[in-house]
């Protein structure tokens, strides 16, 4: 088959009950049609503004040419990457990569070079705005049958965040987790990049060696050099990379060995196409894909691809609370066809494309309402990290 025309880009900011989504559409002359998903959360109009500046010089272009694409809109400005154009990048370069599935008749993995496994594991998470049962979501979890769970430290009332005051008493959390699970959980901690080299220092002493088995954005990542010092001070194992948006930005963490999961996020990093070089990359330094996936079910498909393809994949990030989005009824007539847990495991879905079935008269009833992620502050005012 010869490869359809771009005739139309088409984003849409949805409301799912709890936040925004933006998921986008590509159209071929062939009829042939893609969806993508933005995940940079909270600033979707910033990434629309992209996506309008691209489609300027998309239309008319071969949509199989998914790898030139992407270069030539990574290298079409002075200015290139940064979360909001690589946002936007993603979002296309998923759709794409449906589109070209779709036309030759295949799922998107065997663009990806073929599955290697059957099912794609998961780790869920305690709630985390519910500290105060945390032992007993975690028991619920691996009574559910999760074998890797993360815990949600005590973040406070949601607006005031006092790192020194949480962290003890967090870290007496998991110790009991650990003690009442027993050691054949995998079980990790998200501080969400909350803490100090210091703080993130303490709460690991505070703990017995071998009480977590990964410590996941302990500290902001714009410095290497800082996650280099905290990696002298504890042996637990970083999750670090959610916030990265581009191949480079993993240059320093992967080349100097500083973490061992990637929390890489396909509707961020730059869609599949640049995923695949980070994951081709991180095997190199036996450094295993843990991908970041709160977003909505475009992005759970495409990462489920992505983790059926690459062999150094650890679980992919599930969320099964009752208000989430997945499965949940705010979405379930928007998205007719998406991922659904088989288990505690995704099945590797054979449909052509990323395997989503989306209804466009619904999407196009939704409204954009705004939503803006918790900022929060100390006791004596000033602002600390969400």
């Amino acid at each position: 088959m010869q490869s359809p025309k771009i005739t139309a880009i088409r984003p849409y900011i949805i409301w799912v009950g709890n936040r925004n989504q933006l998921i986008v559409k590509v159209e071929t002359d062939a009829g042939i049609f893609g969806w993508g998903e933005s995940g940079l959360s909270g600033r979707e109009k910033a990434v629309v503004g992209a996506i309008e500046h691209f489609t300027q010089f998309l239309l008319g272009r071969q949509s199989f040419d998914i790898g030139a694409l992407w270069q030539e809109i990574y290298r079409s400005q002075y200015f290139e990457g940064g979360r909001v154009l690589q946002a936007a990048i993603s979002a296309i370069d998923i759709a794409l990569h449906d589109i070209k599935g779709k036309a030759l008749g295949v799922p998107v993995y065997e663009l990806l070079g073929g599955k290697q496994r059957d099912r794609v594991p998961t780790f869920a998470s305690t709630d985390a705005n519910a500290f105060n049962e945390l032992m007993d979501r975690a028991k619920a979890l691996r009574a559910k049958g999760w074998s890797c769970i993360r815990l949600f430290p005590d973040f406070g009332d949601g607006k005031t965040f006092e790192p020194r005051e949480q962290i003890a008493i967090t870290a007496a959390a998991c110790r009991d987790v650990r003690a009442e699970l027993g050691e054949e959980v995998v079980l990790g901690i998200d501080w969400h990049h909350r803490l100090s080299v210091a703080e993130a220092a303490s709460f690991c002493q505070k703990m017995p060696s071998g009480t977590l088995d990964f410590l996941e954005e302990p500290i902001r990542d714009e410095t290497p050099e800082a996650y280099e010092s905290l990696r002298r001070l504890t042996d637990i194992p970083f999750a670090i990379g959610e916030e990265f948006s581009s191949k480079w930005q993993f240059v320093p963490y992967i080349e100097r060995d500083i973490h061992q999961f990637n929390r890489i996020d396909i509707c961020n990093i730059g869609g599949l196409t640049e995923a695949m070089k980070v994951a081709g990359w991180s095997e190199t330094h036996y450094v295993d894909m843990m991908p970041h996936n709160p977003l909505g079910p475009v992005c759970t498909a495409a990462t489920i691809h992505f983790s059926a393809a690459v062999p150094n994949f650890a679980w992919l990030e599930t969320r099964v609370s009752t208000n989430d989005l997945y499965g949940s009824s705010e979405v379930d007539d928007i998205f007719v066809r998406q991922p659904k847990l088989n288990g505690v495991h995704y099945d590797v879905d054979p449909t052509p494309g990323i395997g989503i079935e989306i209804n466009e008269d619904a999407v196009k009833e939704q409204n954009f309402q705004y939503w803006q992620a918790p900022m929060l502050k100390r006791r004596d005012g000033s602002v600390t990290n969400w």
